[in-house]
Protein backbone atom coordinates (compact mmCIF):
# COMPACT_ATOMS: atom_id res chain seq x y z
CA UNK A 1 0.00 0.00 0.00
CA UNK A 2 2.81 2.55 1.07
CA UNK A 3 4.38 1.73 -2.54
CA UNK A 4 1.33 2.57 -3.94
CA UNK A 5 0.43 5.49 -2.51
CA UNK A 6 4.28 6.90 -3.23
CA UNK A 7 3.73 6.27 -7.01
CA UNK A 8 0.42 7.45 -6.81
CA UNK A 9 1.43 10.93 -4.50
CA UNK A 10 -1.25 10.97 -2.30
CA UNK A 11 -2.70 8.58 0.89
CA UNK A 12 -5.04 6.10 -0.10
CA UNK A 13 -6.46 5.14 3.61
CA UNK A 14 -6.22 7.11 6.60
CA UNK A 15 -6.25 5.68 9.80
CA UNK A 16 -7.99 6.85 13.03
CA UNK A 17 -6.73 4.46 15.94
CA UNK A 18 -8.31 0.82 14.95
CA UNK A 19 -10.74 2.65 11.60
CA UNK A 20 -9.31 2.73 8.14
CA UNK A 21 -10.76 5.26 5.54
CA UNK A 22 -10.26 5.83 1.97
CA UNK A 23 -9.51 9.54 1.24
CA UNK A 24 -11.69 11.43 -0.83
CA UNK A 25 -8.96 11.71 -3.29
CA UNK A 26 -8.36 8.07 -3.42
CA UNK A 27 -12.06 7.65 -4.07
CA UNK A 28 -11.84 10.35 -7.10
CA UNK A 29 -9.05 8.28 -8.42
CA UNK A 30 -10.80 4.95 -8.32
CA UNK A 31 -13.79 6.54 -10.08
CA UNK A 32 -11.60 8.08 -12.90
CA UNK A 33 -9.92 4.70 -13.58
CA UNK A 34 -13.61 2.51 -13.09
CA UNK A 35 -14.87 5.19 -15.96
CA UNK A 36 -11.32 4.66 -18.12
CA UNK A 37 -12.16 0.89 -17.78
CA UNK A 38 -15.40 0.61 -18.85
CA UNK A 39 -14.85 2.67 -22.31
CA UNK A 40 -11.81 0.45 -22.61
CA UNK A 41 -14.31 -2.52 -21.81
CA UNK A 42 -16.62 -0.55 -24.25
CA UNK A 43 -14.02 0.01 -27.12
CA UNK A 44 -12.72 -3.84 -27.36
CA UNK A 45 -16.46 -4.56 -27.22
CA UNK A 46 -17.39 -2.43 -30.43
CA UNK A 47 -14.32 -3.52 -32.30
CA UNK A 48 -14.88 -7.74 -31.54
CA UNK A 49 -18.39 -6.53 -32.99
CA UNK A 50 -17.07 -4.78 -35.87
CA UNK A 51 -14.79 -7.85 -36.81
CA UNK A 52 -14.81 -9.70 -40.09
CA UNK A 53 -17.78 -12.16 -40.31
CA UNK A 54 -18.92 -14.02 -43.38
CA UNK A 55 -17.57 -16.72 -46.28
CA UNK A 56 -14.11 -16.42 -48.44
CA UNK A 57 -14.24 -18.60 -51.28
CA UNK A 58 -10.70 -19.00 -52.90
CA UNK A 59 -9.51 -20.90 -56.39
CA UNK A 60 -6.20 -21.86 -56.43
CA UNK A 61 -4.32 -24.73 -58.41
CA UNK A 62 -3.87 -28.04 -56.47
CA UNK A 63 -0.05 -27.45 -56.27
CA UNK A 64 -0.36 -23.74 -54.79
CA UNK A 65 -3.19 -24.94 -52.46
CA UNK A 66 -1.26 -28.00 -51.24
CA UNK A 67 2.35 -26.48 -51.13
CA UNK A 68 1.96 -22.71 -49.67
CA UNK A 69 -1.82 -22.03 -49.32
CA UNK A 70 -2.70 -24.70 -46.70
CA UNK A 71 0.41 -24.53 -44.60
CA UNK A 72 -0.22 -20.80 -44.04
CA UNK A 73 -3.82 -20.34 -44.23
CA UNK A 74 -4.13 -21.29 -40.44
CA UNK A 75 -2.81 -18.05 -39.27
CA UNK A 76 -5.31 -15.73 -41.10
CA UNK A 77 -8.13 -17.93 -39.19
CA UNK A 78 -6.60 -16.95 -36.45
CA UNK A 79 -7.08 -13.03 -37.05
CA UNK A 80 -10.54 -13.71 -38.24
CA UNK A 81 -11.85 -16.86 -36.92
CA UNK A 82 -15.77 -15.79 -37.92
CA UNK A 83 -14.94 -15.24 -41.55
CA UNK A 84 -15.46 -19.13 -42.92
CA UNK A 85 -13.04 -20.09 -45.52
CA UNK A 86 -13.85 -22.63 -48.86
CA UNK A 87 -10.45 -23.34 -51.21
CA UNK A 88 -11.62 -24.94 -54.29
CA UNK A 89 -8.58 -26.20 -56.56
CA UNK A 90 -8.91 -26.55 -60.36
CA UNK A 91 -6.00 -27.96 -62.86
CA UNK A 92 -7.04 -25.13 -65.44
CA UNK A 93 -4.70 -22.89 -64.11
CA UNK A 94 -5.27 -19.68 -65.39
CA UNK A 95 -9.18 -20.30 -65.22
CA UNK A 96 -11.03 -17.50 -63.48
CA UNK A 97 -14.62 -17.96 -64.80
CA UNK A 98 -16.57 -19.08 -62.27
CA UNK A 99 -19.01 -16.90 -60.45
CA UNK A 100 -18.68 -18.32 -57.10
CA UNK A 101 -15.08 -17.86 -56.69
CA UNK A 102 -14.15 -14.64 -54.41
CA UNK A 103 -10.56 -14.56 -55.52
CA UNK A 104 -8.45 -16.51 -57.90
CA UNK A 105 -4.97 -17.84 -57.40
CA UNK A 106 -3.63 -18.32 -60.96
CA UNK A 107 -0.47 -19.59 -62.80
CA UNK A 108 0.61 -17.42 -65.46
CA UNK A 109 0.17 -14.12 -66.77
CA UNK A 110 -2.89 -13.98 -69.29
CA UNK A 111 -5.17 -11.06 -70.49
CA UNK A 112 -8.33 -11.20 -68.16
CA UNK A 113 -11.16 -8.70 -68.78
CA UNK A 114 -12.81 -7.40 -65.35
CA UNK A 115 -10.17 -8.54 -63.04
CA UNK A 116 -7.47 -6.77 -61.35
CA UNK A 117 -4.44 -8.89 -61.70
CA UNK A 118 -1.60 -8.91 -59.00
CA UNK A 119 1.82 -11.01 -59.02
CA UNK A 120 2.48 -13.01 -56.00
CA UNK A 121 5.40 -15.16 -56.43
CA UNK A 122 7.78 -15.63 -59.40
CA UNK A 123 8.65 -19.39 -60.22
CA UNK A 124 11.32 -21.72 -61.92
CA UNK A 125 11.28 -24.76 -63.33
CA UNK A 126 13.97 -26.90 -62.82
CA UNK A 127 14.81 -30.60 -62.57
CA UNK A 128 14.78 -31.67 -59.19
CA UNK A 129 15.53 -34.69 -56.87
CA UNK A 130 16.06 -36.54 -53.56
CA UNK A 131 19.91 -36.51 -51.97
CA UNK A 132 19.38 -40.34 -52.11
CA UNK A 133 18.32 -40.15 -55.68
CA UNK A 134 21.61 -38.14 -56.42
CA UNK A 135 24.01 -40.42 -54.68
CA UNK A 136 23.03 -43.25 -57.10
CA UNK A 137 25.07 -41.38 -59.53
CA UNK A 138 28.89 -39.89 -60.04
CA UNK A 139 28.29 -36.62 -60.67
CA UNK A 140 25.47 -34.95 -62.60
CA UNK A 141 27.77 -32.18 -64.56
CA UNK A 142 27.12 -33.91 -67.49
CA UNK A 143 23.96 -34.00 -68.71
CA UNK A 144 23.87 -36.74 -70.69
CA UNK A 145 24.03 -38.55 -67.17
CA UNK A 146 20.24 -37.69 -67.78
CA UNK A 147 19.70 -40.69 -70.20
CA UNK A 148 20.22 -43.29 -67.02
CA UNK A 149 18.07 -41.20 -64.71
CA UNK A 150 14.44 -42.16 -64.12
CA UNK A 151 12.28 -39.34 -65.44
CA UNK A 152 8.87 -38.27 -63.86
CA UNK A 153 6.69 -36.71 -65.19
CA UNK A 154 2.79 -34.75 -64.50
CA UNK A 155 0.46 -35.79 -67.54
CA UNK A 156 2.77 -36.02 -70.38
CA UNK A 157 6.51 -34.95 -71.78
CA UNK A 158 6.54 -31.49 -72.57
CA UNK A 159 8.08 -29.47 -69.28
CA UNK A 160 11.17 -32.41 -69.51
CA UNK A 161 10.87 -31.90 -73.33
CA UNK A 162 10.67 -27.98 -72.88
CA UNK A 163 13.89 -28.37 -70.17
CA UNK A 164 15.73 -30.62 -73.04
CA UNK A 165 15.45 -28.23 -75.55
CA UNK A 166 16.56 -25.16 -73.21
CA UNK A 167 19.68 -27.04 -72.18
CA UNK A 168 20.72 -28.40 -75.70
CA UNK A 169 19.20 -32.16 -75.61
CA UNK A 170 16.90 -34.11 -78.29
CA UNK A 171 14.11 -33.12 -77.04
CA UNK A 172 13.11 -37.27 -77.75
CA UNK A 173 15.27 -38.00 -74.83
CA UNK A 174 12.15 -36.55 -72.37
CA UNK A 175 9.80 -39.24 -74.08
CA UNK A 176 10.13 -41.90 -70.82
CA UNK A 177 10.29 -42.59 -67.27
CA UNK A 178 6.86 -42.20 -65.47
CA UNK A 179 3.80 -40.28 -65.99
CA UNK A 180 1.50 -39.17 -63.03
CA UNK A 181 -2.05 -37.62 -63.58
CA UNK A 182 -1.03 -35.15 -59.98
CA UNK A 183 1.81 -33.17 -58.97
CA UNK A 184 1.37 -34.09 -55.49
CA UNK A 185 2.11 -37.60 -56.57
CA UNK A 186 4.96 -36.91 -58.57
CA UNK A 187 6.51 -34.70 -55.21
CA UNK A 188 5.62 -37.85 -53.26
CA UNK A 189 7.98 -40.07 -55.63
CA UNK A 190 10.91 -37.44 -55.64
CA UNK A 191 10.50 -36.89 -52.17
CA UNK A 192 11.09 -40.74 -52.16
CA UNK A 193 13.73 -41.15 -54.11
CA UNK A 194 12.07 -43.19 -57.37
CA UNK A 195 13.63 -40.81 -59.90
CA UNK A 196 13.83 -36.88 -61.39
CA UNK A 197 11.09 -34.05 -61.63
CA UNK A 198 10.98 -30.59 -62.82
CA UNK A 199 9.73 -29.32 -60.26
CA UNK A 200 8.11 -25.93 -59.13
CA UNK A 201 11.03 -23.65 -56.80
CA UNK A 202 8.27 -21.69 -55.18
CA UNK A 203 5.87 -24.74 -54.24
CA UNK A 204 9.05 -26.84 -53.10
CA UNK A 205 11.20 -24.27 -51.58
CA UNK A 206 10.85 -25.72 -48.15
CA UNK A 207 12.05 -29.14 -49.49
CA UNK A 208 15.43 -27.19 -50.83
CA UNK A 209 15.94 -24.99 -47.98
CA UNK A 210 15.22 -28.30 -45.45
CA UNK A 211 17.12 -30.38 -47.82
CA UNK A 212 15.12 -32.67 -48.91
CA UNK A 213 15.40 -32.10 -52.61
CA UNK A 214 18.42 -30.64 -54.78
CA UNK A 215 18.97 -28.63 -57.47
CA UNK A 216 21.28 -30.25 -59.77
CA UNK A 217 21.15 -27.78 -62.95
CA UNK A 218 20.71 -24.19 -63.16
CA UNK A 219 19.10 -23.96 -66.22
CA UNK A 220 14.81 -23.35 -65.80
CA UNK A 221 11.85 -22.85 -67.32
CA UNK A 222 8.57 -20.35 -67.51
CA UNK A 223 11.25 -17.41 -66.72
CA UNK A 224 9.34 -14.36 -66.21
CA UNK A 225 5.77 -15.68 -64.70
CA UNK A 226 4.81 -17.56 -61.94
CA UNK A 227 1.92 -16.99 -59.61
CA UNK A 228 -1.06 -14.31 -59.72
CA UNK A 229 -3.93 -13.11 -57.73
CA UNK A 230 -6.87 -12.54 -59.82
CA UNK A 231 -9.69 -10.50 -58.32
CA UNK A 232 -12.92 -9.89 -60.34
CA UNK A 233 -13.62 -5.49 -60.08
CA UNK A 234 -17.36 -6.59 -58.22
CA UNK A 235 -15.42 -7.82 -55.32
CA UNK A 236 -12.38 -5.23 -54.82
CA UNK A 237 -14.19 -3.31 -52.30
CA UNK A 238 -15.76 -6.99 -50.28
CA UNK A 239 -13.66 -6.34 -47.06
CA UNK A 240 -13.00 -10.11 -46.20
CA UNK A 241 -11.27 -10.02 -49.73
CA UNK A 242 -9.51 -6.93 -49.50
CA UNK A 243 -8.09 -8.29 -45.85
CA UNK A 244 -7.15 -11.54 -47.50
CA UNK A 245 -4.92 -9.71 -49.81
CA UNK A 246 -3.75 -7.31 -47.44
CA UNK A 247 -2.71 -10.92 -45.35
CA UNK A 248 -1.87 -12.96 -48.29
CA UNK A 249 0.84 -10.32 -49.45
CA UNK A 250 2.33 -10.12 -45.74
CA UNK A 251 2.74 -13.86 -45.92
CA UNK A 252 4.18 -13.93 -49.51
CA UNK A 253 6.66 -11.17 -48.33
CA UNK A 254 7.69 -12.64 -45.40
CA UNK A 255 8.35 -16.08 -47.25
CA UNK A 256 10.06 -14.18 -49.66
CA UNK A 257 12.47 -12.12 -46.51
CA UNK A 258 13.05 -15.86 -44.75
CA UNK A 259 13.99 -17.52 -47.84
CA UNK A 260 16.63 -14.64 -49.10
CA UNK A 261 17.89 -15.11 -45.55
CA UNK A 262 18.82 -18.76 -45.41
CA UNK A 263 20.16 -18.07 -49.06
Amino acid sequence: MRLLEADLGFKIVERSGNKSEITPRARAYAEDVRRALSMIATSTARVAQEGLTGSLTISATPGFADGWLCLHLGDFIDEHPDVVVTVLSSHKMADTTNPEIDTFITFGQESRANLRTEPLFEVEFTPLCSPAYLSRFESFNDLRILQQATLLHMTDFTDWEGWMALSGLPAEDARRGICYSDMNIVHTAVLAGEGIAIGDTVLWGKDLRDGRLMRPFSASLHAGTGYFVCTPKENLENPIVEEFHKWLKSKVEFSRLSSSQRA
